[in-house]
């Protein structure tokens, strides 16, 4: 039976060699302390032999360990050319993603930041704009990618989650309910206004904005209520209200388009988004 040795367990094995210990190491290949230890057990079994050992606070390496070092080295080298003379083509044109407000603000710091710093200086490009105007612009060629939100049951679904008000509690027993939104079109704000005919519940529309930051500030202020996820909330400025307060709302799904033909620094950039998205909530 074949066993394959994981690059990334070899990157963090050279690391900690070259740094001279678990905790510098884990700077350079930006995991944890703890996350190193686990991945030099995972190479271990992989690898059935100790590579490691103790010399008073310092690690030092066994025979074995030695062996494997210089393996490891022509590996990585082989890879990382590898992967460069790939991204050749690919670092020719800027790679064009699309989101919506939500994820540019939640999801792009954190996962531009670590797909930068894995794939060699790759030239982006970001747009940041509905649903609908996003997947308008992947059909047409324009976007190798487009994180947005749809219904549920959307075949690009990532993850399904709840929508929930959002505000001051205070403003959920007013007889006219204050409510500030997104202009449109939004489908959280259509959710939010087909809850509140449905149910009967008179409100009133205090403000619209375009931008999710003077949303944030409205809620933050008092203005009014608002729907979103759960990702809004911060649970100090914004708080979630109670679900017995105002009409059920239904769920909302996160979605990621790709073009078809992607490059693949554009599947990485996918992957990693695809795994952030997982996590939100």
């Amino acid at each position: 039976m074949t066993t394959n040795v994981s690059t990334e367990l070899l990157r963090s094995f050279v690391a900690i060699v070259d740094h001279g210990s678990m905790m510098r190491a884990s700077e350079r290949v930006y995991l944890t302390q703890s996350a190193i230890s686990l991945q030099m057990k995972r190479l271990e079994g992989c690898v059935r032999k100790d590579l490691f050992r103790r010399n008073g606070r310092t690690l030092a390496l066994t025979p074995a360990g030695e062996q494997l070092l210089v393996t490891a080295r022509q590996i990585l080298e082989l890879n990382d050319r590898l992967v460069e003379d790939l991204a050749k083509n690919d670092l020719a044109e800027p790679i064009q993603i699309g989101v919506v407000q939500d994820f540019a603000e939640a999801v792009l710091p954190e996962v531009l930041g670590r797909f930068v710093r894995s794939a060699r200086s790759p030239q982006l490009q970001v747009r940041v704009q509905g649903t609908g105007d996003l997947l308008r612009a992947l059909r047409a060629g324009e976007l190798d990618l487009a994180m947005a939100v749809g219904a549920e049951g959307d075949p690009a679904a990532i993850k399904t989650v709840p929508m929930i008000w959002m505000g001051k509690e205070h403003l959920a027993a007013e007889a006219v309910l204050p409510v500030v939104l997104l202009t449109q079109p939004c489908i959280f704000r259509d959710a939010a206004l087909r809850a509140l005919e449905h149910a009967g519940r008179p409100y009133r529309v205090i403000l619209e904005t375009p931008h999710l930051s003077g949303l944030r500030a409205a809620v933050q202020g008092g203005l009014g209520v608002t729907c979103r996820t759960r990702m809004m909330v911060d649970g100090d400025t914004i708080e979630a209200l109670p679900s017995q307060l105002l009409p059920r709302l239904p769920n909302v799904t996160y979605t990621l388009h790709a073009a078809r033909d992607t490059e693949p620094l554009v599947a990485q950039l996918v992957e990693q988004l695809h795994q952030a998205g997982r996590e939100l909530s």
